[in-house]
């Protein structure tokens, strides 16, 4: 991801712009209860609001203006000029400062050069000045410096903004590679451990079959009653994929996610979910399992109403998934839940390991089922599903 070196000028010199107008202004109107005839002021008054917003416009419009120095400087200059012949006083030296700070925004050091350029004619008209008016020399001569400081201060701050737009792009950009990275790995690991496995048997079956339909007939029969029930059995797990994969949306509240899915489930649901912000990554592992268990509990355990509970405990995210089903015996040894074809418990254990949890099952038949998942909220799903 590049940056665009025009963003930071481009902010700050519309900020500049906008601060010399208000000195200024400000200056003015002060000027303006002083002096005897006001008709300078406000003509000096009009020509900074005409820059002003001349300058915001064709910064708003066109931010890449700021590429071009020596045309943005002189038309400034113009400007300063003009307030200068209109009123050689303090609304000139608010201007001229301003247009230092511009420069600074602009070119950066060679800044300095501009605001020494000001500052010098700043203590002509400031001679001019104190010959009308002795009484304030400490002020008058104090201002035309601060065109210098200006300069230097507006090249500082540009050069900080800069690198911080920089550092910024460079983080959300690793954020945005991170995030990607891990979705890839993710949509990997699902197509793995599902549609790929599927397909590769029904390779198999298939690549047996020439041979079969010449020797053994009756097992190319079923050798293509495998194929098809591979082919709809992929199909089916790509389209459970691809739903799983859409139902959640991490912009929106994951309590109102949990309540989708609760809908969409084919049986009476009552959610008790308390408010929680986990990672995407643990998002997405505890909508696959509530997916499933909600799909056990409609195929599987005959349920007549399911009561899922999301509750945060010790640092831990624990979701709860508790029918009235007719249950079964939870095996000591889960490796025993794959004998009983109960590979959808031992997917939703896996699905939680891979986000660092756990996943505890409690049954009794006929007295229903509880599945419970917790993962930590506060480590990344590290864990490598096996």
């Amino acid at each position: 991801m590049t940056v665009d070196r025009a963003v930071a000028p481009a902010a700050l010199g519309r900020a500049v712009l906008l601060g010399r107008g208000a000195a200024t202004l400000t200056a003015a109107g002060t000027g303006l209860r002083l002096a005897a005839d006001p008709r300078p002021v406000l003509l000096a008054a009009g020509i900074v609001v005409a820059s002003t917003v001349a300058g915001l416009a064709v910064l708003s419009r066109n931010p890449y203006v700021v590429r071009r120095p020596v045309a943005v400087l002189t038309l400034d200059g113009l400007a300063v000029l003009a307030v200068l012949a209109a009123d050689p006083g303090i609304a000139y030296f608010c201007a001229a400062a301003g247009a230092s700070a511009l420069a600074g925004v602009v070119v950066g050091r060679l800044a300095l050069l501009v605001g020494a350029a000001h500052a010098a004619a700043g203590y002509v008209v400031a001679a001019g000045v104190l010959r009308a008016d002795p009484a304030h020399a400490e002020y008058v001569l104090a201002f035309p410096i601060a065109c210098v400081l200006a300069a230097a201060g507006a090249a500082v701050a540009t050069a900080a903004l800069r690198r911080h737009v920089e550092l910024s792009v460079r983080v959300v950009a690793s954020a945005q590679r991170a995030a990607a990275a891990g979705e890839r790995a993710r949509l990997a690991r699902e197509l793995h451990d599902s549609v790929a496995k599927t397909l590769r048997g029904v390779s198999f079956a298939a690549l047996a079959l020439p041979q079969s339909l010449r020797r053994h007939p009756d097992l190319a029969e079923r050798l293509a009653g495998t194929v098809s029930a591979g082919a709809a059995a992929a199909a089916r797990e790509a389209r459970d994929l691809l739903d799983g994969l859409r139902s959640d949306e991490p912009d929106r509240d994951f309590r109102a996610v949990l309540a989708d899915l609760c809908r969409a489930a084919d049986l009476p649901v009552r959610l008790d979910a308390a408010p929680a912000d986990p990672p995407i990554a643990v998002r997405y592992e505890l909508c696959r399992i509530l997916q499933e268990a909600l799909r056990n509990a409609e195929r599987h355990a005959g349920a007549r109403g399911v009561t899922v509970r999301l509750a945060e405990r010790d640092g831990r995210l624990v979701l709860s998934v508790a029918d009235d089903g007719r249950g079964f015996d939870v095996p000591a040894d889960p490796a025993a839940l794959r004998a009983g074809h109960h590979y959808g418990i031992l997917g939703m254990a896996e699905r939680a390991r891979s986000a660092g949890g756990t996943l505890s099952v409690v049954a009794t038949p006929g007295g229903g089922t509880t599945v419970t998942a917790a993962i930590p909220l506060r480590s990344p799903a590290t864990a490598a599903r096996p």
